[in-house]
C-alpha cells in the first residue's frame, strides 16, 4: 500500500469542492489526461467517472467509481484500468484548524498489479500520489484563498 499525506492550506469543505467535481479529475490527478464523462451524482456512492490516462500517444481508459462518500471528510474509489486490473484510492479529509490533513492510501485490488505489489511499485505510486496531492494543494489555495501557494508539508510511508 502505498500512503501519502499533505497538509493543504485550505478547509475540508473547500477541498471536498474539488474532490465532489469529477470534471476537474484531470487537472490535479497524475496521468490523467481529461476526465471524458461523469455520472451527474457524482461523488454519491455508485457514481462513475471515466478518464482517458496516460501519457503522450499511449492511452487507456479507466473507470473510477466511489464505494465509500462521507461527505467532506473521506471518498473511497475503485479505479479499473484494463489490462492492469483495480486499485483502491481511499482519500480521508482531516481538519487542521483552518487547514486539511489530506491522506491518500493506494492498494491493487485485482489484476498484475497485485503480483508486482511491494516496496519498489509502492514508491513509484508514492511518487505519483505525492505530485499529484501537490497539484490538487496548489488548486485548493489558488481557488480559496487567492494565493499561488500549495502546501505545507508532505510526508511518505508505505
Amino acid at each position: 500500500m502505498a500512503r501519502n499525506r499533505r497538509l493543504i492550506l485550505s478547509s475540508p469543505s473547500r477541498v471536498w469542492d474539488l474532490l465532489s467535481d469529477g470534471r476537474r479529475y484531470g487537472e490535479w490527478v497524475s496521468g490523467t489526461q481529461q476526465a471524458t464523462a461523469a455520472d451527474p451524482h457524482w461523488p454519491e456512492v455508485g457514481a462513475r467517472l471515466e478518464v482517458r490516462v496516460g501519457l503522450g500517444p499511449l492511452t487507456l481508459e479507466d473507470v473510477c467509481v466511489v464505494r465509500i462518500c462521507e461527505p467532506r471528510r473521506r471518498l473511497e474509489l475503485e479505479a479499473k484500468a484494463d489490462p492492469f486490473g483495480a486499485a483502491r484510492i481511499a482519500m480521508h479529509l482531516i481538519p487542521w484548524g483552518e487547514s486539511t490533513l489530506f491522506l491518500l492510501d493506494w492498494h491493487p485490488l485485482r489484476g498484475p498489479g497485485t503480483r508486482m505489489h511491494g516496496l519498489p511499485v509502492d514508491y513509484l505510486v508514492s511518487i505519483r500520489n505525492g505530485m499529484m496531492l501537490t497539484k490538487l494543494a496548489r488548486i485548493a489555495v489558488r481557488e480559496h484563498h487567492g494565493s499561488a501557494g500549495g502546501a505545507l508539508q508532505s510526508t511518505r510511508s508505505g
